[in-house]
C-alpha cells in the first residue's frame, strides 16, 4: 500500500522490491482491490494497482489514512520507496 502511495505501480514492480513470488504478489493484490483499498487498470501489456482515492466508505477512507500515517517512519517503507523511485519498468518486467 506505500509503494502505491506514490505511482501506480504493476506486478512485476511490487516483486521487485519485496522480493516476493509473482504469485504472492497477485493474490495480496486481490485481497486489497477486493477490500476497496486498491484500484487497477489495464494498462497495454501492464496492469496498474493505485490507491482507491474515490472510494466513499468511511472504513476504507480511514484504513488507508491509517497506513499513510502509521508507516511514515518505518525504515523499511523508507528503503521501499528508494528502491521503488529507481525501478524500471520495462527492465524489470521484460527479463
Amino acid at each position: 500500500m506505500k509503494m502505491l502511495q506514490n505511482k501506480k505501480l504493476c506486478v512485476c514492480e511490487i516483486r521487485a522490491v519485496l522480493g516476493l513470488a509473482n504469485s504472492t504478489v497477485s493474490q495480496h493484490l486481490s485481497i486489497l482491490k477486493d477490500s476497496g483499498l486498491i484500484l487497477d487498470e489495464k494498462d497495454g501489456k501492464w496492469v496498474n494497482y493505485m490507491i482507491n482515492k474515490n472510494n466513499t466508505d468511511k472504513d476504507v477512507k480511514n484504513a488507508i489514512l491509517y497506513i499513510f500515517l502509521g508507516l511514515e517512519e518505518d525504515e523499511t517503507t523508507r528503503k521501499d520507496k528508494i528502491m521503488i523511485e529507481k525501478a524500471n519498468r520495462i527492465t524489470i518486467c521484460c527479463k
